[in-house]
């Protein structure tokens, strides 16, 4: 397809090169193993804490709803990213169509931004928890839940769909090669022979706007609670409900560290290799899908629980599994 033409352009790609790691063309097979073991990883961990929450009854409440929905939010980003780009570096096949391109774009950060949207949700829930125990019942109903869910997703759509249908009317002409592994929308835009101000100023103020949003709400909302757990005279409680928190806010601060982290290191680190911001946007989107289900199984007195005692019942059947001993063979007569 043609691109420029004596300064001009005529026409537009449709179809795209997904690059995957520009500097290790030749040792595309090399990284399969470490994405794939990584991605088997994420598909245990956290279908494993899902699985914990929805088979045990005691766990069906807001909170631990919430953390299953979060856990399943990081299956679904990591599977709109790792297994196409598993099947590009195997099979070599990695050309994409712009309708795809836009529709991988669109749920990667959709995903990532509903992820947020669920922990401001969780900030509410443990905020009504732990400053209004009385009322919490009565507040925080099923009903409720599911309206701020669905509020969550109308946000995330409302921040994701602008960008992505700007990125729909740039015409790409300058290449058809993605210099990525992914449909990122700096990736594609780099291909652009128009006029795209319009596009970095709306992509970089949603950013801005999301995350300054978000930290304000996230800080006043964990402020207070940390204020009122202090408060809490029985300390067994108290120390239940600074444990939560302490869980959220790790978990707070890998999600917001690591997208932050590449975005300032895509600015400021021109001179690093396109390997290198790669490897970054792999790090932002996968490590929470790793740590996430890590920290709530570990630190959340109740998952462990189950958790461990699912580990027992596992262990006790293994063992008692044996196999059947052979009979005993006839002694010969002498």
């Amino acid at each position: 397809m043609s691109g420029w033409s004596n300064g001009t352009y005529n026409e537009s790609y449709t179809s795209f090169l997904l690059m995957g790691f520009p500097g290790m063309q030749e040792a595309r097979a090399l990284l399969v193993l470490p994405f794939l073991s990584l991605y088997l990883v994420i598909l245990f961990t956290n279908a494993l804490v899902i699985h914990t929450v929805a088979s045990q009854r005691s766990l069906h409440q807001p909170m631990y709803l919430l953390i299953a929905l979060l856990l399943a939010v990081n299956i679904c980003a990591a599977t709109t990213v790792v297994p196409p780009m598993l099947f590009s570096f195997s099979t070599r096949f990695n050309r994409i169509s712009l309708p795809r391109c836009l529709g991988q774009m669109f749920c990667i950060y959709f995903l990532i931004v509903f992820d947020c949207n669920i922990l401001l949700v969780m900030a509410l829930d443990r905020y009504v928890a732990i400053c209004y125990p009385l009322r919490y019942p009565e507040i925080v109903t099923g009903q409720l839940l599911a309206g701020l869910v669905v509020l969550a997703v109308t946000r995330s759509t409302s921040i994701v769909a602008p960008v992505v249908v700007l990125a729909s009317r740039v015409r790409f002409c300058r290449s058809d090669v993605i210099r990525h592994f992914a449909c990122e929308h700096m990736a594609l835009m780099k291909l652009s022979c128009g006029d795209i101000s319009l596009n970095k100023t709306v992509g970089l103020t949603v950013r801005i706007f999301n995350r300054v949003l978000d930290m304000l709400l996230l800080g006043a909302s964990y402020s207070r609670i940390i204020h009122a757990a202090f408060r809490i005279s029985s300390g067994g409680a108290r120390s239940k409900a600074l444990n939560t928190c302490g869980s959220h806010l790790l978990v707070i601060f890998t999600v917001y560290s690591s997208t932050m982290s590449s975005s300032i290191v895509y600015r400021v680190a021109r001179t690093a290799s396109q390997d290198v911001h790669n490897l970054l946007s792999a790090f932002y989107l996968l490590l929470p899908c790793l740590v996430n289900p890590i920290i709530y199984g570990a630190r959340t007195k109740e998952i462990r629980q189950h958790l461990v005692a699912l580990f027992q019942r596992t262990q006790q059947q293994v063992f008692t599994e044996k196999p059947q001993s052979l009979p005993s063979n006839r002694e010969l007569p002498g």
